[in-house]
């Protein structure tokens, strides 16, 4: 993921900051409590594909 694009995108519901975690592929809002999946290098900022975090994730 490119360096650049993490720091300009932000939580479409909150628009906090966003963590990457490479992993799983995913760009997490804490607030929300939301991840959001990268497919082929793709945020997909979109709430309706997000996942809902577990407690404590």
């Amino acid at each position: 993921m490119d360096a650049r694009l993490l720091d300009i995108l932000v939580c479409p519901i909150c628009k906090g900051n966003l963590e990457y975690r490479k992993a799983e592929k995913e760009l997490v809002c804490k607030p929300c409590k939301l991840a959001f999946p990268i497919r082929d290098d793709i945020p997909i900022m979109l709430e309706d594909e997000a996942r809902q975090l577990a407690e404590g994730e």
